[in-house]
């Protein structure tokens, strides 16, 4: 989960949660070690993030120091650890998600490895089950954001729905991002192709669009930009994520009753989030022991204020800032990684035709 709100709002709270990047990142981390080597590398995406006190508990058990490579946003990650994969740039990867799972599968990144404490996972997001491929590490949805003081103010019921985004009384209220460019896009695109089918969900679009949605780049301008929830816009409306509302006041000394922003519940798309030992890694026992602490308890712990999504494993408590101010999606829109990996390109494709 990638260019959202982890990274915006996530990586702000670096210093007042005390939070750090594993040290090193970018081309200043360096290689990999070799197979004896105590440094193991991960690579990830910008927004992974662990407590200092959590990653030096890894250290202390297994004598392991953590170098990271970073490598942008999901997309970009995933399509430079496939380039890179016959001298791959670490151990481990982590951020492939069940959006882009079949593209890294179908490319042979990855060595099958069954991490410690699986069993904690429940089945739902074990998407390579058979093969152990991929070891789920977070999940979270992405669904419509609401302003609660325009609604108030207007007296006007907030949506619930995708289909409440297309009537009269939401015209020109909603902000989307790009399918072809964002993460939080892509899911909203695969959200309404789950709820309205292969062909049904062209025929929505027709309507959102009619109903004046408006398109940007990417997940900052639009919730920055664009969304009055969220900053100087004037759209009450925002693609973003159930984990927005908690985020949003982690920072506030004083918490409100509720959180600013609410979320619409019906209009949820389910993201699953992956790492990986990587084919032909250097240190293969080092990327091992990361995939174990990846899926520990204590680590687990520590996903929800670092990264602000929902731990994989069933046995770790919320925190209060997510029981209080988010949102437990029961029923979200989901698609297998093999829909997916059939329907992809196409759908964004006839998509940007449809609505840009």
């Amino acid at each position: 989960m990638n260019s959202h709100l982890r990274r915006a709002i996530g990586t702000a709270l670096l210093g007042s949660l005390g939070l750090i990047a594993l040290a090193g990142c970018g081309e200043d981390s360096g290689g990999p070690g070799g197979a004896d080597s105590k440094t193991v590398t991960l690579v990830s995406h910008n927004s992974f993030a662990v407590s200092k006190a959590v990653l030096a508990e890894f250290t202390e058990k297994t004598g392991y120091k953590v170098r990271r490579q970073t490598g942008g946003d999901a997309g970009s990650a995933v399509n430079q650890a496939i380039l890179s994969k016959d001298h791959p740039q670490g151990d481990v990867f982590f951020g492939v998600d069940n959006t882009l799972l079949s593209r890294a599968l179908d490319h042979d990144l990855f060595t099958p490895y069954r991490a410690k404490d699986l069993d904690r996972v429940p089945a739902e997001f074990q998407l390579d089950a058979g093969e152990h491929r991929v070891t789920p590490v977070d999940y979270g949805d992405i669904c419509v954001n609401y302003d609660r003081a325009y609604f108030a103010d207007k007296k006007l019921a907030p949506p619930r729905t995708f289909a409440d985004l297309t009537k009269p009384a939401y015209k020109n209220l909603l902000v989307t991002e790009n399918a072809a460019t964002s993460s939080p896009g892509l899911g909203f695109l695969l959200g309404t192709a789950a709820r309205y089918g292969d062909e049904g969900w062209k025929g929505y679009w027709k309507k959102l669009r009619a109903n004046g949605v408006e398109v940007v780049d990417g997940w900052e301008q639009a919730y920055f930009d664009r969304f009055s929830g969220g900053g100087k816009g004037d759209k009450p409306l925002v693609v973003s994520y159930a984990s927005s509302p908690p985020a949003g006041v982690a920072d506030l000394k004083t918490k409100p009753a509720k959180a600013p922003t609410g979320v619409a519940t019906g209009t949820c798309f389910r993201q699953v989030e992956f790492a990986g030992l990587l084919n032909g890694a250097s240190n293969t026992k080092g990327g091992k022991a990361l995939l174990d602490f990846l899926l520990s308890k204590r680590f687990q712990a520590d996903v929800p204020l670092s990264m602000y999504v929902n731990p994989a494993r069933e046995d770790v408590k919320l925190p209060e800032l997510f029981t209080r101010y988010g949102v437990e999606i029961a029923d979200p829109a989901t698609l297998s990684p093999q829909k997916i990996s059939k329907n992809r390109e196409p759908w964004v494709k006839a998509w940007s035709s449809l609505v840009l």
